[in-house]
């Protein structure tokens, strides 16, 4: 049975999504883009200047990528939903991240009023994807609201702390039947394997990329992560246990009478 990622009713190749702030020189983009062999990528549109070709981003972009801006920036679901009308009708397509942040501390995601910019654009016809904090009846409400996936994090944005809100995560897997996508927070390869392992349709790395000594190859192990974490999971993982189990048998290979005395 082919294992497909299917969200807006466009089938995806690639599992890790990448994130493009941060970059030093947006030149780099298509050469992590094509190591990471990422098919969806995340913009700013207030990091999108249309007027200047060489600080216009989106000519990094491969021709095959599929476009997601983001709605950065918004402290409320008005504010959300202007900059999602104004992507689109910029040509960025009807992809949308919904990211509403009124804390400016911990930069956590407005459950609430994400679910009401969901309400409004979904009607619209905007393939939506919420950012958001992991909480299941959150969850619902946006499935409720339309929302073709959920993103939710895995620590505060930029953090590259890991994936601290396992165990959500894990719950939000096993309860809605839409993709979960991790995003924010995983700092290594290894951790979006976790990701993976237990069951999340995809990750989105940035920071992690972004900011390594060598964000080509640091995309590259990402890719090679997710992949490797998508197989585990589908391979159904033995269970734990809390004493030892010995892979081969104790007993009967050596009997007393073959013990040599000294």
């Amino acid at each position: 049975m082919a294992d497909k990622l299917v969200i807006g009713g466009r089938e995806i190749e690639s599992r890790l999504f990448i994130g493009t702030g941060k970059f030093a020189d947006y030149r780099l983009l298509p050469e992590v883009i094509k190591a990471a062999r990422a098919q969806v990528v995340t913009v700013a549109l207030r990091r999108v200047d249309f007027d200047t070709p060489g600080e216009n981003m989106l000519k990094y972009l491969p021709e095959n990528t599929i476009l997601m801006p983001n709605t950065s920036g918004a402290r409320n679901a008005a504010e959300a939903i202007r900059i999602a009308r104004i992507a689109h009708e910029a040509g960025c397509g009807n992809w949308v991240k919904i990211e509403v942040i009124s804390d400016q501390k911990f930069l956590l995601p407005d459950n609430f009023e994400t679910i009401k910019a969901i309400e409004v654009l979904a009607k619209e016809g905007f393939v939506v994807l919420p950012y958001m904090s992991p909480d299941l009846m959150a969850a619902k409400r946006m499935a409720d609201a339309g929302a073709a996936a959920f993103m939710p994090l895995g620590a505060p944005i930029g953090s590259n702390r890991g994936l601290k809100t396992r165990e959500l995560v894990q719950i939000l897997v096993s309860e809605i039947n839409l993709p979960v996508i991790v995003d924010a927070g995983l700092g290594r390869p290894s951790e979006a394997a976790e990701a993976m392992e237990i069951g999340a349709a995809a990750v989105l790395v940035n920071t992690a990329i972004a900011t390594a000594d060598n964000p080509v190859m640091m995309a590259e192990a990402f890719g090679l992560a997710v992949e490797a974490g998508r197989k585990a999971y589908l391979a159904g993982p033995g269970a734990t246990q809390h004493v030892a189990e010995a892979s081969s048998p104790l007993t009967g290979f050596l009997r007393d009478e073959d013990k040599v005395t000294p």
